[in-house]
């Protein structure tokens, strides 16, 4: 008959490293798919005003005009008085036929003069920086304008 024995050093085996580099290129492609990254840091507030007729439209051919008090963060530096800003950076009526130009030249050159300029206006925001700007961009000739809201009812709360 068979005698059994106990192993002496309760050590354990190797780990198989084999698989690491697999797992770790899947964590990566996981990461790179999910992430979202923003294209404008946000210097201004944003509580958009409600609408009930909501439309999604193409992004790629989009100018983004944002309109509000400056954040918590440059109320220091600026004021509370309403700003726009253009990509990264504040600019004033006077200074906004630049700013537009300079974005207009980083999209697709067939798609520059097809350009739509999106508003994204803060609800609490002066209705005269609005109308400055809607006539700046009369005399740029640019025309397509659209306004960023979210969903929802202004009068219902929804």
């Amino acid at each position: 008959m068979s005698k059994f024995n106990k192993k002496k050093g309760g050590e354990l085996p190797a780990v198989n490293t084999a698989s690491l580099p697999d797992i770790v290129f899947m964590l990566l492609f996981f990461f790179m798919v999910v992430t979202v990254l923003r294209k404008d840091n946000l210097m201004v507030q944003q509580q958009l005003p409600k609408a009930d007729q909501v439309e999604k439209l193409q992004k790629d051919r989009s100018v983004y005009i944002y309109a509000g008090k400056p954040s918590a963060r440059y109320q220091d530096k600026y004021g509370t008085e309403g700003k726009i800003q253009i990509g990264d950076k504040y600019t004033d009526v006077n200074g906004l036929q630049f700013a537009l130009t300079e974005e207009r030249a980083k999209l697709l050159p067939e798609l520059q003069n097809s350009v739509v300029v999106a508003l994204k206006v803060d609800e609490d925001t002066n209705t005269g920086l609005v109308t400055d700007i809607k006539e700046k961009l009369r005399d740029l000739n640019m025309v397509k304008v659209i306004y960023i809201t979210t969903p929802g009812n202004e009068l219902t709360g929804n």
